[in-house]
């Protein structure tokens, strides 16, 4: 049994009625006949936000922005809010977790003393949607979607029916009025966004905030976007005056070693759009009957079909060694073009030799021990090369037409060739 909203006597009058779609209605056309209009995008004053967003927030869009409690959700919207309220915009917080004061003393700490930024404690979506109407926003922010409830739902504030109900009157709201609306969710034990599925398919952009509790740094990243990239990443830090963005984010995940030290590979990885550069670092001690194998931030399987593939077609075993792996400063790497960093990685911690100075590597490892190209390589190789990497060991098909300035550039075919280019080093 799921419950919904009845249709109402009179409700057809109601342009936020259930049975209202989320566009506006319109006769059938030609996709040539329909005149496509470029989206107007207003800036946040928060680069990393914008970079996040593709540019800015979209007028009439639907941005729905989860994370774990504390992670700093509210602090990054009131920080943007401010910002464009500041640009001339007019911008309403709508807050149903805390009062106005809590909002007020959040701001004070944040050196926010003077702002112009609206804000309603509420809610009852009826009555939201009535301040929506009357104050007519460029953007407000509803913090959080889980605590809105509807008089027409007899369920609880939080469940399935009350957030997707709510939910899609606010869409149909930003619609048809020009509003941008962000939500903001609540996430599960799992870190999936709380609520029906259905939510992430409602709005326009999906935005996950994730960070590490000991750790001063955030990352905004991107699963959905209708009107930008996804998979794009914004990098903060959390400072006493708020959220500052990082414009060089790959200092984060760079440990700083005097000397080189055996198990350590920097990677050169792709986040959206951002080469990012990330130390690969790796430990071999000798295991039991059982040896482990653990991986963090990287796919704890693909480690286990990497370790085989650098048994049968490079020689290097591994059978009776505890082999861990971990993606400095917290970042998790998804794509497979960190097969070949992981692999040197563990082969220098097997022989307890450190990789060259400067020396950075990219590219997939099939099971047949090729090394397979990884996409955007030029940039990859470009951004090592301005932070200062001399020696790169990428896939063949990667190798670039011209000479990059300061670096050396080995490319390879199959994975005995980097190891054996690497013992060759020692």
């Amino acid at each position: 049994m799921v419950e919904t909203a009845a249709q109402m006597a009179g409700a057809s009058k109601n342009r936020y009625s259930a049975m209202s779609g989320l566009a506006p209605s319109g006769e059938v056309a030609s996709l040539s006949s329909i005149e496509a209009q470029d989206v107007d995008r207003i800036p946040t004053g928060q680069e990393e936000l914008d970079r996040v967003l593709g540019g800015g927030i979209v007028q009439g869009g639907v941005v729905l922005i989860g994370g774990d409690p504390g992670i700093g959700k509210s602090t990054l919207l009131l920080q943007a809010l401010d910002g464009l309220q500041r640009t001339g915009q007019k911008t309403l917080y709508v807050t149903g977790e805390e009062s106005g004061s809590q909002v007020a003393l959040r701001a004070r700490r944040l050196g926010l003393d003077n702002s112009q930024v609206s804000v309603l404690a509420e809610t009852q979506l009826e009555k939201i949607l009535a301040t929506l109407e009357s104050q007519q926003p460029n953007v407000a922010v509803i913090d959080s979607i889980q605590t809105v409830y509807s008089d027409q739902l007899t369920s609880a504030p939080g469940s399935v029916a009350q957030v997707r109900e709510c939910a899609a009157h606010l869409t149909r709201m930003a619609k048809s009025s020009g509003v941008s609306v962000v939500l903001v969710g609540h996430v599960t034990k799992e870190g999936a966004l709380a609520g029906p599925r259905v939510l992430e398919h409602m709005v326009d952009t999906v935005l996950y905030f994730e960070g590490e509790t000991h750790s001063s740094f955030r990352l905004v990243r991107a699963i959905k976007n209708r009107f930008g990239a996804v998979n794009e990443i914004g990098v903060f830090a959390m400072t006493e005056k708020g959220l500052k963005g990082v414009s060089n984010p790959s200092a984060i995940f760079l440990s700083q070693h005097k000397e080189p030290v055996p198990g350590s590979c920097v990677l050169v990885t792709l986040e959206g759009t951002r080469p990012m550069l990330v130390e690969i670092q790796a430990l071999l001690d000798a295991g039991g009957p059982s040896p482990r194998r653990l991986s963090v931030g990287l796919e704890h399987d693909r480690l286990a079909m990497l370790l085989a593939v650098l048994h049968r077609h490079a020689g290097v075993a591994c059978m009776d060694q505890d082999v861990f792996v971990n993606a400095v400063g917290g970042v998790r790497i998804s794509e497979p073009a960190a097969d070949l960093a992981v692999l040197l990685a563990i082969q220098s911690s097997l022989r307890g030799k450190p990789l060259p100075t400067g020396f950075v590597a990219f590219g997939e490892v099939g099971l047949a021990g090729e090394v397979r190209p990884a996409p955007r390589g030029q940039e990859r190789l470009k951004e090592a090369a301005k932070l200062g990497f001399s020696t790169a060991l990428i896939p063949k098909a990667n190798a670039p037409k011209k000479p990059i300035e300061g670096m050396q550039i080995h490319a390879i075919e199959r994975i005995e060739e980097a190891i054996q280019w690497v013992r060759n080093q020692n």
